[in-house]
């Protein structure tokens, strides 16, 4: 499926004008597409604040920055671990005590193909728990500091949103009687599209213009995602296939987001990424979405499940 809005090379970081002033927030900074991201907004000016789980990868990826761009240039880390809504809680209050703007908060971190069903410390599976309750509850915490702004919330979700079984098992949430290392994770990245749609629309129902809410896919990318959380078996299939060209680098797989954090005049009821084969690479832009991603009763049901979930009642 090709999108020529942006020509037939696609969006690509030469459309980025400079983004001096601006502050990009960004989860899973330390690594893959979140860095590469974080590589590409410095690059132009910006400052970024990452938000990641380890102290000692955050350094590393913040020391590799300024020796790129220089001392000056402007990185910053907070620790937040997704999977723990108190560390979620400790770090938004973080962000509003020190980050006095937000012009796009970017929702990058995940874990993926967890083969054994784990639970986090608030007893929640562990995919969904960590890619959509721990960002639902972020985004929540800091969102009119993103309005004041005027800036956006850009969602990163994943292809296999279309690989399970294409909505939310609401009667077993946590997978006890069922789990499975992608269709539980496919029903993850569904979940935060899920949010980031009716979002939308809650935001629309309100009549507030004053935060964009977007969402994309990185395509098939070269990242750690795979090799951080998956078993043996998986990590293996996937260290082979990232030896094939359908496999893009990690600076590719971040261009969506980035895009999506910056690009004036995109669809907010769309999915941006990779547009060539499958979606795994090629030119980006608008790609196919599917329609149970955007089921509205499964959707509403879903927000109010997780709003219980977090202990979280937006004021929208």
């Amino acid at each position: 499926m090709s999108d020529t809005r942006f020509g037939p090379k696609g969006w690509t970081p030469d459309r980025l004008s400079d983004l001096g002033g601006k502050t990009y927030v960004i989860t899973g900074a330390n690594a893959g597409a979140g860095f590469q991201a974080a590589r590409t907004l410095l690059g132009k000016g910006a400052k970024v604040v990452m938000l990641n789980r380890s102290d000692a990868k955050s350094q590393a990826a913040q020391a590799q920055l300024k020796a790129e761009f220089g001392a000056e240039a402007k990185v910053s880390y907070i620790r937040m671990d997704l999977a723990s809504l108190a560390s979620v809680r400790a770090a938004a209050a973080e962000i509003l005590a020190t980050v006095p703007r937000i012009d796009a908060l970017i929702c990058n971190a995940a874990i993926a193909q967890v083969p054994k069903q784990v639970l986090t410390v608030d007893g929640f599976e562990s995919m969904l728990g960590t890619n959509h309750y721990g960002h639902f509850l972020l985004c929540g915490l800091v969102f009119e500091r993103v309005a004041e702004t005027k800036g956006r919330i850009v969602v990163v979700s994943s292809l296999g949103y279309n690989m399970g079984i294409k909505t939310i098992q609401f009667d077993d949430m946590n997978w006890d009687q069922n789990y499975h290392q992608n269709r539980t994770y496919s029903q993850s990245k569904l979940a935060q599209m899920m949010f980031a749609y009716e979002l939308q629309d809650r935001l629309a129902a309100a009549g507030r213009s004053d935060v964009g809410v977007y969402v994309c896919h990185p395509g098939s990318s070269r990242t750690s995602l795979i090799t951080t959380s998956g078993n043996l078996t998986t990590r293996i299939m996937f260290g082979l296939m990232s030896l094939s060209p359908l496999v893009q680098s990690a600076e590719k797989g971040s261009w969506p987001e980035v895009m999506c954090a910056t690009e004036e005049g995109l669809e907010p009821r769309a999915l941006y990424g990779p547009t060539g084969w499958l979606g795994f690479g090629g030119p980006v832009g608008k790609g196919e979405l599917r329609p149970h991603a955007y089921d509205k009763p499964v959707m509403a049901r879903l927000w109010e499940v997780s709003e219980a979930a977090t202990g979280y009642q937006w004021a929208l």
